[in-house]
C-alpha cells in the first residue's frame, strides 16, 4: 500500500486557485462589503463626526431628519419623476431602433455604431455637447423647433424646463445599453416563428405585437429592471447641464442629496447622507422585487 502523506505538489495544485481569487476577494471586502456595512452603521449613529469617529448615541434621528426634510422630498419627487419618464420612453425607442437594426438593411453596421457611440463616450463630455444643443439662442434643438413655428425654449435657464432637459438627456444616455440588450434578445428569437406567422397571413405589425414583443418580453423585463436601478441613481447628468441641481436648486435628486449632505455642506452631515443612502437602497429593493413579482405573474 502507498503511504498517504503531505505532498507539496498536491498542496500547490489544490491551493493554486487562491492566487487568482485572493485579489478579487480582498477587493470585494475592502471596496464593497466594508463601505456597505460602514454606511449602515453610520446611518444609526447620531451626531456622527467623521474625523474623530465620535457620536452621541444610537438611534433613528438621522432617518427622522431626512424623512421630514423638504429638500429630500423634492429630491425623491424628482427622482421618481425621472424614472417614470425616462424608463418608458427609452424602452419604447430602444425596441423600435433594435428592431430596425435587426433587419438586413444597407449600412446597418454604420447605424449600430452611431447608436452605440454614447456608451463609449464620457458622460461629462457628452453632457457639455448637450448643453450647447440646449442653448436657447444657438442650440440645434430650438432651431428644429423653430422650423415648426415653436418658440425657443429656455431649457437650461428656465427652472420649469430644467427637468425636461434632464429627462431628454437621460433617455439618450441609456439608449445604447438598452439597444444592445434588446438587439441580442431579437437575434436569439428562432426565425421559424416569423415563418409560421407569415404562412398564416400575418402582416408586419401583427407579427411585431404578437410574435416579437411576447418572445422579447424576458429581455424587456431585464432591461427595465437594470435601467430602473440606474435611473434611481441619476447624478452625473446634473453637472454638465446645470453645474449642480438646476439653476434654482430645483433639481435635487436622491443621490445628489446624499452628495450634498456629506460633501457640499460645511460641516458635513455623514449621518444624514448615510440615512438617505439606506432609504434609496430600500426604495430600489422594493421596486426591483415588485418588478420581479410582476414578471413571475405574467410568466404564469
Amino acid at each position: 500500500m502507498k503511504k498517504s502523506g503531505f505532498s507539496l505538489e498536491k498542496f500547490k495544485v489544490k491551493t493554486e486557485w487562491l492566487i487568482y481569487f485572493t485579489p478579487f476577494i480582498l477587493g470585494v471586502i475592502f471596496f464593497t462589503l466594508y463601505p456597505i456595512v460602514n454606511v449602515f452603521l453610520i446611518a444609526f449613529k447620531e451626531n456622527y463626526t467623521y474625523m474623530t469617529k465620535e457620536f452621541t448615541g444610537w438611534g433613528l434621528a438621522n432617518f427622522q431628519y431626512v424623512l421630514t426634510d423638504p429638500v429630500f422630498h423634492q429630491a425623491l419627487k424628482n427622482t421618481l419623476g425621472y424614472v417614470c419618464i425616462v424608463i418608458p420612453l427609452s424602452t419604447c425607442f430602444a425596441i423600435l431602433i433594435a428592431t430596425l437594426l435587426n433587419q438586413k438593411i444597407k449600412f446597418s453596421g454604420l447605424f449600430q455604431t452611431c447608436y452605440f457611440i454614447p456608451m463609449v463616450t464620457s458622460t461629462i463630455a457628452v453632457g457639455f455637447a448637450w448643453r450647447f444643443m440646449f442653448s436657447d439662442k444657438h442650440g440645434i434643438i430650438n432651431y428644429l423647433l423653430g422650423l415648426i413655428n415653436i418658440e425657443p425654449v429656455k431649457w437650461l435657464l428656465d427652472p420649469a424646463q430644467n427637468f425636461y432637459a434632464l429627462c431628454i438627456y437621460g433617455v439618450w444616455a441609456i439608449l445604447p445599453f438598452t439597444i444592445i440588450l434588446l438587439l441580442s434578445g431579437l437575434q436569439n428569437i428562432d426565425p421559424m416563428y416569423y415563418t409560421a406567422a407569415k404562412v398564416d397571413g400575418a402582416g408586419p405589425i401583427r407579427i411585431f405585437f404578437r410574435v416579437t414583443i411576447p418572445l422579447l418580453m424576458p429581455t424587456i423585463f431585464m432591461v427595465v429592471m437594470v435601467n430602473t436601478i440606474s435611473c434611481f441613481k441619476v447624478f452625473n447628468e446634473l453637472f454638465p447641464l446645470f453645474q449642480g441641481p438646476g439653476v434654482a436648486n430645483n433639481l435635487f435628486t436622491v443621490v445628489y442629496y446624499i452628495y450634498y449632505q456629506f460633501r457640499v455642506l460645511v460641516p458635513a452631515y455623514y449621518g444624514y447622507a448615510a440615512a438617505a443612502a439606506l432609504i434609496l437602497f430600500l426604495i430600489i429593493f422594493v421596486v426591483t422585487m415588485f418588478q420581479r413579482f410582476v414578471e413571475a405573474k405574467l410568466k404564469n
